[in-house]
């Protein structure tokens, strides 16, 4: 997982090809008011999900794993809490993995937890397991999601 600001995303440009278009998509975002929806950059390779949510809180949050993209999680108003664990040390899957929908869900607990709010975003390889919306409250977030 990196953690970091904004300024700082030209810093990772080079550990995989398709962060760079992911992060011009996000510096639009700040600068425009996107509807929530879906939106292409790169041929399906690289695409966004903008969208207004709300926080289930630690306790409901659940561990999330994908072997097909990378995400970058950024949020765009409020703030989001997002635990972590590495994939090596999950052990309680709740379903196999989908292929179709790039998704493995968890019922392990989080070791870390990090705040995404200002200029705050991470990114999270496929052998990072995540949860998102562990906040409470609400947040209008992108995820971009890049092909690994």
């Amino acid at each position: 997982m990196i953690l970091d600001t904004l300024r700082s995303a030209g810093y990772y440009f080079d550990v995989h090809g398709g962060l760079e278009a992911g992060f011009a998509f996000i510096q639009d975002a700040v600068r425009g008011a996107l509807p929530d929806g879906e939106y292409d950059i790169d041929g399906g390779k690289v695409y966004a999900v903008v969208s207004s949510c709300s926080g289930v809180g630690r306790g409901k949050a659940r561990l999330e794993s994908h072997k097909k993209f990378i995400d970058i999680q950024y949020c765009l108003e409020g703030r989001d809490v997002i635990g972590w664990k590495h994939i090596d040390e999950c052990l309680h899957p709740e379903q196999p993995y989908d292929e179709a929908r790039d998704i493995q869900f968890f019922s392990d607990r989080a070791d870390t937890w990090v705040e995404l709010a200002g200029e705050t975003f991470c990114v999270l390889f496929p052998h990072d397991t995540h949860a998102p919306l562990a906040a409470s409250g609400k947040c209008r977030k992108v995820v971009v999601k890049i092909a690994v």
